[in-house]
Formats: structure tokens, C-alpha cells, sequence
């Protein structure tokens, strides 16, 4: 099990088992939304447990993608397509080691133009 929690705690989670490989979304609305890159990993809607859901707000950034952050601090949190089985959860809000490497890049054609990514991972143009 991994428990991860927005900055304020008014929002905590649970995910039962283990987690995927993360990806990094260099995407314009991605790095809106976050700061930065969007690392995140994807689990299985039915392993989630959310506590504190009320402090999540959701916004639609997409006709088929939402993203979740607390309401209270404005962490960045959750990126769902509701059409989907799967959510996929900001990497910086677990606590502690999540025994995971980031496996891949993607929209990095969308990427900004401050950084560079020189870690030798893939990466996808979409």
C-alpha cells in the first residue's frame, strides 16, 4: 500500500498494491496545471481510496480528461478521464519512497523551452 496526501492534508489517499512506472507529461496544459512537468503514475480506479474527497476540486481541461487539486492548498493531485478505469496521481504527493523510476516522456514537443531533458529515458513527441 502507498499513502500520499495534498500539502494541507486536507486531502488524503491510499492506493492498494503496487504502483506503474511513472511518466512525465511535458504538455502545455500539464505544466499549467503543476509548475512544471506532470510526473505521475497510473493505478487502477478501484485501488484508490480518497479521504477527504470534498476538498477536491475538479476541473475539465479537456472534453474526456479532468484534473483534481485541493481546494483548500491547491495541490495538484489527479488527472482522470472519467471514461477510463484508470487515474492517474501526481508522483510529489505520496509520502515516502514509492520504489518506482520514471519510465517515460511524453509531449515533450510541447515542452518548454527553459529546460532540457537529459536523463537518457524515451520520449514521445504526442
Amino acid at each position: 500500500m502507498h499513502e500520499g496526501s495534498c500539502l494541507c492534508g486536507a486531502v488524503r489517499f491510499r492506493v492498494e498494491g503496487e504502483l506503474p512506472s511513472p511518466n512525465a507529461c511535458h504538455c502545455s496544459k500539464c505544466r499549467k496545471h503543476s509548475g512544471h512537468c506532470f510526473v505521475s503514475t497510473e493505478v487502477a480506479k478501484n485501488a484508490l481510496t480518497v479521504e477527504g474527497g470534498e476538498h477536491v476540486t475538479w476541473y475539465r481541461s479537456a472534453e474526456k480528461v479532468r484534473r483534481g487539486f485541493c481546494s483548500a492548498c491547491g495541490s495538484s493531485l489527479f488527472f482522470d478521464p472519467p471514461h477510463r478505469d484508470w487515474i492517474a496521481i501526481a508522483m510529489g504527493a505520496f509520502d515516502g519512497p514509492t520504489g518506482t523510476r520514471m519510465n517515460l516522456h511524453i509531449f515533450v514537443a510541447d515542452k518548454g523551452d527553459y529546460y532540457d531533458i537529459a536523463d537518457g529515458l524515451p520520449q514521445n513527441a504526442q
